[in-house]
């Protein structure tokens, strides 16, 4: 059974993955949009990181593997000293090497990566190329992890030497070296037998260092973990988790009361266990003193970009392209406003404008997780000065609405243990989970970030069909926060 790098380093997260993968793939999590996204993120970082290493000679990808590394040796052959997509095989492994440079000395390879740090996941991608091509008795002169510079912030033009960190990880791939031959004997024995699928619990391999396809599977599926479980309580692969799941305690309720716990863990269980609905008005009337009408309840949406085409962006740095303002004045008149840049052009300065001349210097600003929304203002008010006065004044003013939910004054068992509005707002305003499912196109802020990243792609009529849904997403939004006060305010 051939294993190409990919699924080496799937058997090294878990090896009943790995034989899921290949055997019963029918129970692993479909491919979702922001999965694409990423795999196309990928692609696109690995042919700009060519670019380091110039003149090289291209292996087109083939389902046929075996056909690629019969082009690749046609490439050496014939002198190519540069090769991206080189394909090796060794006996049981088939291996792809994003970059193979080759000269007097020996063998370089690099294995291009879209993150912007080295994670240990990593080396064992490249321990497998690393054993395929010793033993194919290349001398190896260095292993490579290309990834990008989190610090590089771009300028006029993006300078790709800077982007990247070219990070040699030699010594510490040949340490892996000895446990390579163990790994693939234990990966050919279980993928041996096809129809005996592996006992290998559940546990932290199941969220590290990727969430597993085959969750869902191993946990709902085979095992019956509830949504709200022990799980949700303590961190995965904690000591107290470790000890409830090894008596066989998964539900929340089923949690001893003298289970010895931090505060808030206790207070988590008990809640859940009362069933009953907590609020500490007295906390909450304090809180609602502070927030001053008329009111402008502020949301924005963002997304990243991995290569930053626009001057002064860091790679994923968050880029607000829309936002939406619901006013409430003391009468409970509601007043919307919102804005969406244009696609395929830097939406920073356009939203910075509009912002300050809907928003007051004076207003109470009220956000949910205000951390994300300060963190955008005061970006945008470093880069453009004729509006840092105005934008640290909505920076300033701002109120977090989750602050009664994160602090316990208000506690529900619906909410799971969770103060995040996902599990708010269905516990406080339940009617308003419908209307983000009514939703067209666009149901949360992920398939928002996507949506406006592809926009420019998209041809004008659907283009129009997506900007009318991110907008109806992003004033959803800010509806849902002017629901929740009212909630809080009519509390008596």
């Amino acid at each position: 059974m051939n294993l190409s790098k990919s699924l080496y380093t799937t058997g090294i997260q878990c090896s009943k993955a790995l034989w899921l993968k290949k055997y019963k793939s029918e129970v692993l999590a479909p491919t979702d949009e922001s999965a694409e996204t990423r795999f196309k993120t990928g692609h696109t970082v690995g042919e700009l990181a060519c670019d380091l290493f110039p003149n090289g000679a291209k292996v087109d990808f083939n389902t046929n593997l075996e056909q690629m590394v019969k082009e690749t040796k046609k490439l050496l052959d014939g002198g190519v000293s540069v090769i991206y997509e080189a394909a090796f095989s060794f006996e049981n492994t088939l291996v792809i090497v994003d970059i193979f440079e080759i000269d007097s000395e020996g063998i370089s390879i690099y294995e291009v990566k879209s993150s912007t740090s080295l994670k240990d996941i990593y080396l064992h991608d490249v321990s497998i190329q690393y054993y395929t091509l010793q033993n194919l008795s290349y001398k190896i002169k260095s292993a490579n992890i290309v990834y990008l510079n989190s610090s590089y912030v771009r300028g006029n033009e993006l300078d790709i030497k800077e982007l990247f960190i070219v990070e040699d990880v030699t010594e510490t791939i040949k340490l892996l070296q000895e446990a390579v031959p163990t790994n693939l004997q234990i990966f050919q024995t279980y993928l041996a037998d096809r129809e005996t699928e592996p006992n290998i619990d559940i546990g932290k391999h199941c969220k590290n260092p990727y969430e597993c396809l085959a969750l869902d599977y191993c946990w709902r599926v085979q095992r019956n973990i509830p949504d709200y479980s022990v799980f949700n309580i303590f961190n995965l692969g904690s000591k107290k988790q470790i000890e409830l799941y090894s008596q066989g305690i998964v539900d929340v309720d089923d949690i001893p009361d003298n289970f010895e716990m931090t505060v808030n863990q206790k207070a988590a269980v008990d809640n859940y266990k009362s069933k009953q609905t907590y609020i500490d008005k007295t906390s909450i009337k304090e809180f609602l003193k502070n927030l001053r009408y008329p009111m402008y309840h502020l949301d924005f949406e963002t997304f990243q970009q991995a290569i930053p085409e626009f001057k002064g962006l860091s790679p994923y740095e968050q880029i607000p392209f829309q936002y939406s303002l619901h006013i409430e004045y003391e009468d409970g008149r509601l007043e919307h406003k919102e804005f969406l840049a244009d696609d395929g052009a830097d939406p920073r300065y356009e939203l910075s404008k509009s912002l300050v001349e809907n928003i007051p210097s004076n207003a109470t600003v009220l956000a949910y997780n205000m951390s994300f929304e300060k963190g955008v203002i005061r970006k945008l008010a470093n880069l453009y000065g004729e509006f840092t006065y105005d934008l640290m004044s909505i920076h300033d003013n701002m109120q977090d609405l989750m602050v009664p939910f994160q602090k316990k004054w208000y506690v529900t068992p619906s909410m799971q243990g969770s103060y995040s509005i996902k599990y708010v707002l269905p516990a406080l305003v339940p009617e308003m989970e419908k209307a983000y499912k009514d939703l067209d196109l666009i149901h949360n802020g992920g398939e928002a970030m996507n949506a406006y990243a592809n926009m420019s792609n998209l041809l004008n009529e659907k283009k129009i069909a997506y900007r009318k849904a991110l907008l109806e997403y992003c004033k959803l939004d800010t509806l849902a926060m002017v629901e929740i006060l009212n909630i809080l305010n009519n509390l008596g």
